[in-house]
């Protein structure tokens, strides 16, 4: 389990760092698994952080203890993010991907998110900020200013370390507020599982707009 000095880093070290870990989840009886394989960053002193314009006791998990969880609705639906070294600085979980889960755990998943009425493919399960929490019940009212626990939910250390990532700008960052930083990071492993894959066909025709990066 990452404890509150694994996310004692500036924002994009912490976002960086966080790509292959596994969130892992008790749900009733069973655990629910995730690979982080897309974060952002987000620095207080940029404009497109939740912080930028100081504090509020709904940011206040934001200035709190590095490894705090802040949660917020994203378009009414939850959002996953832990605050690191900074006060208001914090990394965005933006995807995941199914990791080490039994059928059982997959299938809890998929109830939980479910796509028209029925069953999500599994490999879309997490694929953006607020599929990841609906798939694996991780609620505002739940955890917003909390701390991780090892026996309901946590980030463990094991999971798929990147060999390579890619790096990008950030989505849905309204233009004037910062929108050109390249603030995203992709595990190049589960590109094509990420929000929106910068290695797209459908991406590359437009100007390159990323890096890719070996560890």
């Amino acid at each position: 389990m990452l404890d509150s000095t694994s996310f004692d880093k500036i924002p994009v070290d912490c976002a960086i760092s966080l790509l292959g870990k596994t969130i892992r989840v008790l749900y009733r009886d069973t655990w629910l698994s995730a690979l982080i394989i897309e974060t952002e960053a987000y620095d207080i002193n940029e404009q497109a952080s939740h912080a930028s314009l100081g504090f509020s006791e709904k940011k206040r998990a934001l200035f709190m203890q590095p490894g705090t969880i802040y949660m917020y609705y994203a378009r009414g639906k939850d959002s996953l993010n832990i605050s690191c070294r900074g006060a208001g600085n914090a990394v965005l979980i933006k995807s995941g991907y199914p990791h080490n889960c039994s059928k059982e755990a997959i299938k809890i998943m998929q109830v939980n998110n479910p796509i028209n009425n029925k069953l999500r493919k599994p490999s879309l399960l997490c694929s953006g900020q607020t599929l990841l929490c609906k798939s694996l019940n991780i609620k505002v009212t739940d955890w917003d200013q909390k701390k991780f626990c090892r026996n309901s939910f946590y980030i463990a250390k094991k999971g798929a370390h990147p060999k390579q990532i890619i790096q990008t700008k950030r989505l849905g960052i309204p233009k004037g507020r910062d929108e050109h930083l390249m603030y995203r990071f992709i595990h190049m492993d589960y590109s094509k599982y990420c929000t929106n894959n910068p290695l797209s066909k459908k991406n590359l025709i437009k100007e390159k707009n990323y890096y890719i990066i070996d560890l």
